[in-house]
């Protein structure tokens, strides 16, 4: 039978060795498994099995018990060390495995988090992530390691468990890891928005366009009003797309929609810009939406309207495409070395010196900047505009500049090139061209720069677009004697021969004999000034559907303006009865009585006295708790600020896949594009996007390494 150490012997077998055992709880542990647990064989040491079986039972001689716990090596003592060791639960096997397992783990989200720090910096400024090789001894290691070196320098904790403790295949440092992160925070930037719209309906704009691998890309943006009232464009993917048929575009839209959870029953607008087959009325994109949903309304785009004017008088009108042939013929020819334009210029900067001299001009802060030619383009918004500007400005630096190539020309083609450009340029007919165009378009380009903003809304769009055409109007019936005033005075300037305006007109290059007979003031007054002012009219008038218009007029209603003035009730319920998934015949009838409840509220409350635009007006109802009194009129608010108005949002994305995708990165991958893309266009919601969230949809994604 197994024999315990008592209390009485415990007290006893203290006091004469001078061991505290108070100190320690009282063990239920067999002495006959002591020599098992504790006890190392040592032979010939020890003797007997006095205080290990049987028990000390000699009383009498105590001072044994001093001489059997020996030094402090001695076996007695290495085996109670060992036997407190045993009772310590701070060094127990599995308490050791857990903190060590506990610490692995606190180090991998250091690393991660780093990681990710490093990426979210360098998304945001769109800027290359790999160097050509990123080993430790390497001098070109890419921002990406040269970031997250920078970090671990001025944080030890980083510097410790990245560079000096971290596994070789657990740094998180690697391209894939770069593209896994990335990914993460893309999918995480695209919840947060999907999850701003919630179950709400929204518009979708459409566009297409080539990246640096001329792979068709089409660029998807939504439009929606948020919680708050406010007008939100946001970007959600970029797809390639093998064609531009209307069918593979609508299946890719199928395809995102379903990616995403949306729903086409919950789409109300629609624009599309570029692709001819988005136009179509029958094959289009825009009908196959149609097909499924008929309240998604298509709107054409009131700043594309402004550039397919543009392109319309270019066709349409031979000396409008003269002008701007010449224009670059010029810019091409001024700004074919960095020579010519150095030599420009100190040409212009010779000039403003001498004009302030002279006190022709003032100076300031923010004048006289140094300025160059702007190359005409079709595609880009106000690149026109500015080349008439610049060549107003330049005019005669730019003589200057091309009469030295025609004098010092390095080949004869040079000189004979710069000799014909001398002749155009130094001619009535291409300055009255010059001056009226600018003229001209400088009245679209303020209504372009306003349709620019992402929160335009659609009775705002509208009103710019009537007084654009109201300003095109005055100047056609009185805007003449001015324009020929003014280039009479230009050409007299820089000693250009002005014609008599009631001479015959003669056209250089065509045979008097075929050629009209009219004065000079018939043709650049009617054939010229008339004709291309009504080219823009017509455009701009024609670019309106039945449908397109009675949407809008209707929508003018909920204008706040002037104190609700293009207020109609019948002309609203007939808005409402164009949206019948939105309002069912009995919503109709409260509505009818909401609305009369509604304007007697809005035009006896100071706090709506003075709103500019429906935009102010949807996001104070909201403020003031409105919208939830009046749910019917607020939910019309909101369909008028959903249909989309504009491109630029759309335009910008892909200005934004020039820079991510250059050629630098001209390999860059689909998905590596889009999630690029996501997170640098849509910086703001990303900076809402925790760092926790990326690494849960990091491991998520993948089976990882995580301790």
């Amino acid at each position: 039978m197994k024999k315990y150490l008592t209390k009485r012997k415990v007290s006893e077998s203290s006091e004469a060795t001078n061991v505290d055992f108070s100190k320690h709880k009282r063990v239920e542990i067999s002495l006959a498994d002591l020599p098992y647990l504790f006890k190392p064989y040592v032979e010939a040491q020890g003797g007997g099995d006095t205080f290990v079986g049987v028990g000390f039972q000699n009383w009498a001689h105590k001072e044994k018990l001093t001489h059997h716990v020996g030094g402090l090596n001695s076996v007695h003592n290495q085996a109670w060390d060992k036997c407190k060791d045993l009772f310590n639960n701070k060094q127990r096997i599995d308490v050791a495995f857990t903190k060590h397992s506990t610490q692995s783990t606190i180090d991998y989200d250091i690393r991660l988090d780093a990681s990710i720090d490093c990426i979210r910096f360098l998304l945001r400024q769109s800027l290359v992530f790999r160097g050509h090789d990123e080993s430790e001894a390497s001098n070109n290691k890419g921002n990406f390691m040269e970031l997250l070196q920078f970090l671990a320098d001025h944080n030890q904790s980083i510097e410790v468990v990245t560079f000096k403790n971290a596994p070789l295949n657990l740094k998180l440092t690697s391209p894939d890891i770069q593209k896994d992160i990335v990914h993460a925070a893309a999918i995480e930037t695209t919840k947060l928005i999907i999850n701003d719209i919630s179950k709400s309906f929204f518009s979708l704009l459409v566009d297409e366009s080539r990246d640096i691998l001329i792979k068709e890309q089409m660029s998807v943006v939504l439009r929606y009003v948020d919680m708050e009232g406010h007008v939100i464009e946001r970007f959600l993917d970029i797809e390639h797309v093998p064609n531009t048929t209307a069918i593979t575009l609508k299946e890719t839209l199928d395809n995102l929609f379903s990616r995403h959870g949306l729903s086409i029953s919950n789409l109300r607008g629609q624009g599309y810009d570029g692709a001819n087959n988005m136009k179509g009325e029958l094959d289009g994109l825009k009908t196959l939406i149609l097909n499924e949903n008929a309240s998604v309304y298509y709107v054409h785009y009131f700043a594309h309207q402004l550039q397919l004017t543009l392109v319309a008088v270019a066709k349409n009108n031979s000396k409008i495409v003269s002008l701007f042939v010449l224009l670059t013929n010029v810019v091409n020819v001024v700004g074919g070395s960095c020579k010519r334009l150095d030599r420009l210029r100190e040409q212009q900067a010779s000039k403003v010196i001498e004009a302030l001299g002279l006190g022709e001009t003032i100076s300031g802060r923010g004048l006289n900047q140094e300025t160059s030619l702007i190359k005409p383009g079709d595609t880009r918004w106000g690149s026109h505009y500015g080349t008439l500007i610049s060549m107003i400005t330049l005019f005669p630096s730019v003589l200057d500049v091309v009469e030295i190539i025609a004098e010092d020309g390095a080949t004869l083609e040079q000189k004979c090139e710069a000799d014909m450009l001398i002749n155009s340029l130094q001619t009535f007919d291409f300055i009255f061209s010059l001056h009226f165009m600018k003229k001209l378009l400088g009245i679209t380009n303020d209504l372009s720069q306003a349709l620019h903003r992402k929160d335009q809304d659609i009775v705002n769009a509208m009103n710019l677009v009537r007084i654009c055409k109201l300003h095109l109007q005055i100047l056609r019936d009185s805007g003449w004697d001015s324009m020929l005033t003014q280039t009479t005075l230009f050409c007299e300037k820089h000693e250009i021969v002005v014609c008599n305006i009631d001479a015959k007109f003669l056209l250089p290059g065509r045979s008097r004999r075929k050629y009209p007979k009219m004065t000079n003031l018939q043709y650049y007054r009617v054939e010229l000034f008339y004709d291309v002012i009504d080219l823009q009219r017509t455009e701009l008038e024609s670019r309106f559907s039945d449908i397109g218009t009675k949407l809008l007029l209707f929508m003018a209603c909920v204008n706040p303006n002037n104190s609700f003035v293009a207020f109609d009730k019948n002309k609203l319920i007939e808005l409402a009865r164009l949206y019948p998934k939105d309002f069912f015949d009995i919503d109709l009838e409260i509505l009818d009585d909401q609305l009369e409840t509604y304007i007697l509220d809005m035009l006896n409350s100071s706090e709506f006295s003075n709103l500019n635009g429906i935009g102010d007006l949807a996001q104070k109802m909201v403020e003031t708790k409105r919208d939830k009194v009046f749910s019917m009129v607020y939910l019309l608010i909101k369909l008028a600020l959903t249909l989309p108005v504009s491109t630029t949002t759309v335009e910008r994305s892909f200005s934004a896949m020039k820079i991510v995708k250059n050629k630098i990165r001209n390999k860059m991958g689909d998905q590596w594009m889009n999630d690029n893309l996501v997170t640098y266009i849509e910086k703001e919601v990303f900076a809402d996007v925790a760092n926790q969230d990326i690494s849960n949809m990091f491991d998520k994604m993948k089976k990882r390494r995580r301790p």
